[in-house]
């Protein structure tokens, strides 16, 4: 029992550390070291303590975790809003990175996938007037959380994953112009990795959503082919998808108006 006590002590400490709850108030080299082997402890203790992985279920856990995510949500939304997010200093948004790996082995990620939805208007509305490493850095979030939805890792309600795909797709179509007009010499880049995990990600989510938001996300992606020449991302697979399926809804409902046209003629 005490054994327990004083590990679920150790680990509520670190999560508080990692996730910049706990801040000492002195040198930022030493905070930024401190929460850098927090991080690593949590890491640690969720592969290889046993005692751990049965913790993260209990609610006193848990209210540090989501503690945490306010935390780091809020810190991120004060420094684009001041501008005090520079490309060279990411450390908020590595900590949302970092929070996207550990969350799943603690089944918390709905929980940023939900704050993340909540805010992502208000950070795209801020991200307009940030320095291109920062909007590059706040994709490479954002399609954490797209592939989290996309592939069922969270499960978020039908309008929600509409919202967050509308929300996010032209300004990720927009920032890949940008990056590619600054040339392969540019330090901010959105590489092929990047790209093909944001276009699987966005892929998987489109299929998810019912035919008529289907119908939305893929006419302005057409749009922004035909008047823009972006091809990125391309939802050609789901777009064949969501033809034939709705070909097919077509034709059922067809055959069953005959059917029930030739009853009533029958009757």
């Amino acid at each position: 029992m005490d054994l327990s006590l004083s590990t679920k002590n150790v680990f509520s400490s670190a999560l508080r550390f990692a996730m910049s709850i706990d801040t000492l108030k002195n040198s930022p080299e030493l905070v930024h070291e401190l929460k850098t082997s927090a991080q690593e402890q949590v890491e640690f203790m969720l592969s290889e303590d046993e005692e751990v992985r049965l913790l993260v279920s209990q609610e006193e856990v848990k209210c540090v975790v989501r503690l945490g995510i306010s935390s780091v949500l809020s810190t991120l939304l004060d420094r684009l809003s001041s501008l005090l997010l520079l490309p060279e200093e990411f450390d908020v948004l590595n900590d949302i990175e970092w929070l996207c790996k550990v969350l799943p082995r603690m089944e918390l990620m709905k929980d940023l996938v939900f704050k993340w939805a909540d805010v992502s208007s208000e950070i795209l509305v801020i991200a307009q007037n940030c320095k291109l490493g920062v909007k590059v850095k706040l994709v490479e979030v954002t399609g954490k959380v797209l592939e989290a939805v996309g592939y069922g890792v969270v499960i978020v309600p039908c309008g929600s994953r509409a919202c967050l795909l509308k929300l996010w797709l032209p300004f990720i179509r927009r920032l890949k112009t940008l990056v590619d007009a600054e040339g392969s010499e540019s330090e901010y880049r959105m590489d092929e990795d990047l790209c093909e995990f944001l276009e699987g990600s966005m892929v998987s989510l489109v299929l998810t959503l019912p035919s008529n938001d289907q119908a939305e996300v893929f006419g302005e992606w057409m749009r922004g082919i035909a008047l823009e020449g972006v091809k990125f991302p391309d939802l050609s697979e789901a777009f064949e998808v969501w033809c034939y399926r709705s070909k097919s809804a077509k034709r059922r409902l067809l055959e069953k108006c005959d059917r029930l046209a030739s009853e009533n003629l029958a009757l």
